[in-house]
């Protein structure tokens, strides 16, 4: 164990009690807690933490990225994790690609590679690790290639301690076992019972060209089996200026809308990302004063959707209070579903005497509080502050028109846009669902325009999600749907509300998808790199 803090803006290293710290240790079932009480004023950099375990390159191993769209699968030790600063730094810098995982205070290397909270390895060597300090700091998983050992890293930078004060820095469970870790876990997370949501959102199909005219006609088109209608991005005049509402595409405003999403008894969804503004809004022209500083008095870029964008000063009351306003203005029109989106934002710049994870912890206990009862749909937020504050959460990146996105994506960040990312997230972060929250596994896609995927990589993309999600939603017209489609959509909803996944095991470049499906034992056998089933 060894703890780095700061003592009058010096360094200082301890792996024992010392004249500033005094450490208390207590292991029980499995579960290790570290207590830390303060002699003397100090701020805490980090602490770590060595784990015995024989690292071995033929296990499959999980480790959770950092928030909901970065890339998350089972690999083996030859993978590589995707470094954004060996990416062209002219790119990186204009269009903030640092920004939206954590590269930009985590040190990638080739040596090692590493995950948040949630780990566990299968194979000849077992092992299953979670965090339970996740109020108060990130536990980062790391494994050590060269060295085959797992470095645990209690992520406590920025935590301020007066003489006398203690703070938990690490507890965790860690279990030799994968079944009985998840065993364990499923206890500590209890089953929840959210309802599943069956529904439209207006971005993957239109973007931000939304108005009126294609909002209704597309509301029109959807038959009772819907339970959720939800405009996305494009009806506010800038990121940020969330009431004002472009009359030049909703000339009558969204109450109206509302009104009809309700006389069809579905719940009215709306789309926000309320710790953003973008360079060009109202928000970040008029009042810069609300935008979060780093040390230098930089403006905090967020990243470059839209015109650029940058996180609002959590820290600052008029900003809050804003929040609080454009939220409760969307509940006063009669909305009852959040997509909250860029939630990272919140804690991007460390804000003073608080971790990252209290910070981001802090800001969505905010949001919820806001909301209070109405559901909320987290999306580009951490995966471990997300629990018991959103009903739903967004795990993996946004689903791409054809296959894998554009080619020179990929030489970018972990959270790009994908399909083929996220239908692996879909499935490996599976064991969050109704547990931590209500996985959203993004849309499926079965239209013929404005897309690229092969119909049967469509089949697959609209099964896994009934399978795996407690969210099934898309943004076609489905009034265009020929029987074909017709015939997908209903036997994907079916799955949706019948079927049970039972188990899944990667084989290679394949995955073996077993479930249950009115008594009877099914198998879907995927291909991630064609993102098609090999059986069907």
């Amino acid at each position: 164990m060894r703890v780095y803090y700061l003592k009058n803006g010096k360094k200082k290293k301890a792996e024992y009690t010392n004249k500033d710290i005094v450490l208390a240790t207590t292991m029980v079932d499995n579960r290790t807690t570290v207590v830390l009480k303060a002699k003397a004023d100090i701020s805490l950099l980090k602490a770590e933490e060595i784990i015995p375990f024989h690292v071995n390159y033929g296990d499959l191993y999980f480790l959770n990225g950092y928030q909901s769209w970065t890339d998350t699968k089972e690999f083996k030790l030859n993978k590589r994790l995707r470094n954004i600063k060996k990416s062209p730094h002219i790119i990186t810098r204009k269009f903030a690609m640092d920004k939206y995982g954590d590269s930009s205070f985590y040190k990638y290397s080739i040596k090692k590679s590493h995950g948040y909270d949630i780990f566990y390895s299968k194979g000849e060597h077992e092992s299953f690790i979670y965090n339970l300090n996740y109020q108060t700091a990130y536990l980062i998983v790391e494994l050590i290639k060269d060295r085959r050992n797992i470095h645990l890293l209690s992520d406590v930078k920025g935590l301020k301690l007066k003489a006398g004060e203690e703070a938990t820095i690490f507890d965790y469970r860690l279990f030799y076992s994968y079944q009985e870790g998840l065993e364990t876990f499923e206890k500590d997370f209890p089953k929840k019972d959210i309802e599943k949501l069956f529904g439209y959102t207006s971005w993957y199909n239109y973007y931000q060209n939304i108005n009126e005219e294609i909002i209704l006609r597309d509301l029109e088109a959807l038959d009772k089996r819907f339970n959720v209608f939800q405009i996305d991005d494009g009806y506010e005049t800038f990121v940020g200026d969330w009431l004002n509402v472009d009359g030049n595409k909703f000339p009558h405003g969204l109450k109206p809308i509302v009104d009809k999403i309700h006389e069809k008894g579905f719940k009215a969804g709306i789309w926000l990302a309320p710790f953003a503004a973008e360079t060009k809004s109202k928000l970040f022209l008029d009042h810069p004063d609300w935008i979060k500083k780093d040390k230098k008095g930089r403006f905090v870029k967020a990243g470059g959707n839209w015109s650029g964008f940058y996180a609002l000063d959590l820290d600052n009351e008029e900003a809050v209070n804003y929040i609080k306003t454009c939220l409760n203005h969307y509940m006063d029109l009669g909305f009852d579903f959040f997509k909250l989106d860029f939630l990272y934002a919140s804690a991007l710049e460390m804000y003073d005497g608080k971790t990252r994870c209290q910070k981001q912890n802090e800001a969505y206990q905010l949001l919820r509080g806001i909301l209070k009862d109405k559901l909320i749909l987290g999306c580009g937020a951490n995966i471990i502050n997300s629990y018991n504050h959103f009903d739903y959460l967004r795990v993996g990146p946004d689903v791409s028109l054809s296959f894998d996105d554009v080619f020179y994506m990929r030489l970018f960040h972990r959270e790009r846009v994908s399909t083929k990312v996220t239908l692996q997230n879909t499935i490996y972060r599976s064991l969050f669902n109704q547990r931590l929250f209500a996985n959203d596994p993004d849309v499926f896609l079965l239209r013929d325009d404005n897309i690229s995927l092969s119909f049967s990589q469509r089949v697959a993309l609209t099964k896994i999600n009934a399978l795996f999600g407690s969210m099934l939603m898309t943004s076609d017209d489905i009034a265009t749907y020929d029987e074909k489609k017709k015939r997908v959509l209903d036997e994907a909803l079916d799955l949706f509300k019948n079927a049970k996944v039972i188990g899944f095991e990667r084989k290679g470049n394949y995955i073996d998808i077993h479930y249950l499906y009115k008594n009877v034992k099914h198998l879907l056998v995927y291909n991630t790199e064609k993102g098609v089933f090999s059986n069907e």
